[in-house]
């Protein structure tokens, strides 16, 4: 197998230093977290009920209301 070089940010770098295990390489993570998937792919994959779409609703709307964002209608 080849190796590339690449540049990162010191951001994106210490990112990654986060994700990685005692006994993985930098290209180990990379491949780890890129087979996670995207979010879209899971758009359809919860069937919700009314009752759970009017609690969970419920519960962000108490959420919003104690954030820093007081005040800004959502």
């Amino acid at each position: 197998m080849g190796s590339e070089t690449i540049t990162l940010t010191e951001e994106a770098y210490n990112l990654l230093i986060q994700q990685k295990g005692d006994n993985e390489s930098f290209a180990d993570v990379i491949i780890r977290l890129s087979k996670r998937g995207k979010l879209k792919d899971c758009f359809g994959a919860w069937d919700m009920d009314d009752d759970e779409e009017k609690a969970m609703f419920a519960n962000l709307r108490k959420f919003w209301e104690k954030s820093e964002l007081r005040g800004v209608k959502l």
